[in-house]
């Protein structure tokens, strides 16, 4: 199957899902000399649609829309052309019992940060969050994937209900270090609770303080942190001491030069060994 715009034209490598609302696929842009992939979706519902165009409206008015790739009509429905990477889902790749505390809370923000930095709009950022289209790298960054169903799609939405929904998947991710009272799981469970989030800043403000004050440092930790702290008095005392050093190497070949044999070393500790034909040192 092949999706044309005036600018790609879409070859279908791999189908997502069909359902009565919307379908999604992975294509192959033809027009691309790379052969780039992108998630597409076609919207069959009218209704759907006038709602996901006034979303990409206001986004767009907001400088909020850097995911949209292309959108036109197409086979009756329309066509919305996001960007494309492999999926590694969180649900499948995070082992939150085999990690130690402080990498699941570099997991959680790294999680908040991709939300952050996705230029995505609310309504359409809130689906990817609740539809667990979130992915794990082998280094443990977290990035969004957009093969979502539409249908759920409501313009309302906003920051506070994406903050709420991505400190629900944060709880769960903490969930396994509920019984080692980590400060951070705590905390969010109390904020989940009374639905507190507004922003995404607040949330990852939290988890930030939280992780790091709950982690205690390292004597190697501790000993980088003091010589990092003190290195300019130390290389201040280093450099004292190396001009000593000199000095007194200095003053060893300078005597040398001028006594010969006798140096002021010798003159200084052997001077009272010999007093005129007396030997002392016997």
């Amino acid at each position: 199957m092949i999706f044309e715009s005036q600018k790609m034209r879409l070859s279908t490598v791999v189908t997502k899902f069909c359902n009565e609302n919307n379908d999604c696929y992975v294509c192959r842009d033809l027009n691309s000399s790379n052969g780039s992939l992108y998630t597409v979706i076609i919207v069959h519902q009218h209704d759907i649609v006038k709602n996901i165009l006034e979303v990409f409206r206001v986004a767009d008015k907001e400088a909020k829309n850097e995911c949209l790739i292309d959108s036109f009509t197409v086979f009756g429905g329309h066509c919305l052309v996001f960007p494309y990477r492999k999926e590694r889902p969180l649900s499948d790749f995070y082992a939150g019992d085999a990690y130690k505390l402080s990498v699941c809370e570099d997991i959680c923000i790294s999680t908040i940060l991709s939300c952050i930095s996705s230029k995505i709009p609310y309504p359409l950022l809130y689906l990817i969050l609740s539809q667990g289209e979130l992915n794990l790298t082998s280094e443990n960054t977290v990035y969004l994937s957009y093969a979502v169903d539409m249908s759920e799609l409501d313009a309302a939405r906003g920051e506070k209900e994406c903050t709420v929904e991505c400190a629900k998947i944060l709880l769960k991710l903490l969930e396994s270090k509920a019984d080692q009272k980590a400060i951070s799981y705590q905390l969010l469970e109390k904020k989940v609770g009374n639905k507190s989030y507004d922003r995404f800043t607040d949330l990852y403000r939290d988890i930030t303080i939280a992780a790091v004050g709950g982690r205690k440092s390292s004597i190697f930790t501790k000993i980088k942190a003091w010589f990092r702290n003190n290195s300019d008095r130390i290389f201040g005392v280093l450099f004292w001491i190396c001009l000593m050093l000199g000095i007194f190497a200095l003053s060893i070949l300078l005597s040398r030069l001028i006594l010969g044999n006798g140096s002021w070393l010798r003159l200084l500790f052997n001077n009272f060994k010999i007093i005129g034909t007396e030997n002392l040192a016997k």
